[in-house]
């Protein structure tokens, strides 16, 4: 009787789990503008009485497509920065350039229509406030300790960029200015940059001082690459 029970929710969860994964696809080729949970079902090959199991409600599924879609996001960003290999203005640039990716728009939408719901305390969606901003807070954190920068600032500085990115995808959603968001993201990785040469820790404990990679050469207002100081 417990195998039985055992792979029933075994396989309960890989059942969820596959459909969230659906979802999530489907979400990032169709967006979900005036879709039923019926018509997302159907578009999944079940039914939406499935999907209400698994997740409680069409807004429940929304907030686990915008909870999944971020985790994924956050281990990409382990990934992308810091990289022993790049400057860290290019690596910067490099988070930026995949996080801002078209491919990228329709769950950022969703993700900004349930932020939304949540702030004004609507049902299924408040849950998503847990983490929403700490969840972030840690991995950039520890970027930026690794870059030399003292925890108390790393911290207040990760907070920053995580605003400041949110911020920008959310012009960039509304006003499509692709080159005028690039503008102002390239403005503020040149203010980082500036700013982490003058805050770094000069040497830990040991002799040894931190990780630190040099910026890489700034780009001009014409976009070419002016020589760094």
């Amino acid at each position: 009787m417990y195998h039985m029970v055992h792979f029933a929710l075994v396989d309960g969860k890989a059942s969820r789990q596959r459909l969230l994964d659906e979802a999530i696809d489907y979400v990032a080729h169709h967006g979900l503008t005036d879709v039923s949970l019926r018509t997302l079902a159907a578009a999944l090959g079940t039914s939406h009485r499935m999907l209400i199991h698994h997740f409680g409600s069409k807004e429940g599924l929304w907030v686990e497509i915008v909870r999944s879609v971020e985790a994924r996001q956050r281990a990409l960003l382990g990934q992308i920065l810091p990289d022993a290999d790049l400057p860290v203005a290019e690596a910067m640039r490099a988070w930026w350039k995949h996080i801002s990716d078209p491919k990228l728009w329709p769950n950022e939408r969703l993700f900004f229509e349930i932020y939304g719901q949540a702030l004004q305390g609507r049902a299924h969606s408040v849950e998503l406030l847990d983490g929403i901003v700490d969840d972030w807070l840690e991995p950039a954190t520890t970027i930026n300790v690794s870059l030399g920068v003292a925890p108390d600032l790393a911290r207040a500085h990760a907070r920053l960029g995580v605003a400041v990115t949110r911020g920008l995808l959310l012009d960039l959603l509304a006003t499509r200015d692709t080159a005028a968001v690039d503008r102002a993201m390239e403005a503020f990785i040149d203010v980082y940059t500036s700013w982490l040469d003058g805050h770094t820790e000069p040497e830990q404990p040991g002799g040894r001082s931190p990780t630190r990679r040099p910026r890489s050469a700034r780009r001009s207002s014409s976009g070419k690459r002016a020589a760094s100081p």
